[in-house]
């Protein structure tokens, strides 16, 4: 399977998961902005950058070191998801409880 045929699946997945489990808008980005420097997804959460890993194999670490680098500031959020697993979301424990504060004001 082409790798990136692979990620622009898990994409459009994590955008539908993301929508389903926490009622946002959500829509893979470079698909929805055009352009290489899009978000993996773009949504309706504000200051949460999601970087999205649809892989067997897999470093939680260098995903978030990702996920923060590309982010500018806002919480990172790693998804997940192995083939025919359930999807994970990683955030560094630091920023949990900014998360759930942004969760929360999504849903206002």
């Amino acid at each position: 399977m082409n790798s990136r045929d692979k990620g622009k699946r898990g994409e459009r997945e994590a955008a539908a998961a993301m929508s389903e489990y926490l009622g946002c808008e959500a829509r893979r980005g470079v698909q929805f902005q055009g352009g290489q420097d899009s978000p993996d997804v773009r949504h309706s959460i504000e200051g949460v950058h999601i970087e999205v890993k649809r892989t067997e194999t897999f470093n939680a670490y260098n995903a978030v070191e990702q996920a923060t680098r590309d982010g500018g500031g806002k919480v990172p959020v790693v998804l997940h998801k192995r083939n025919r697993g359930e999807w994970l979301a990683v955030v560094p424990l630091a920023r949990l409880k900014e998360l759930a504060e942004r969760l929360r004001n999504a849903n206002d």
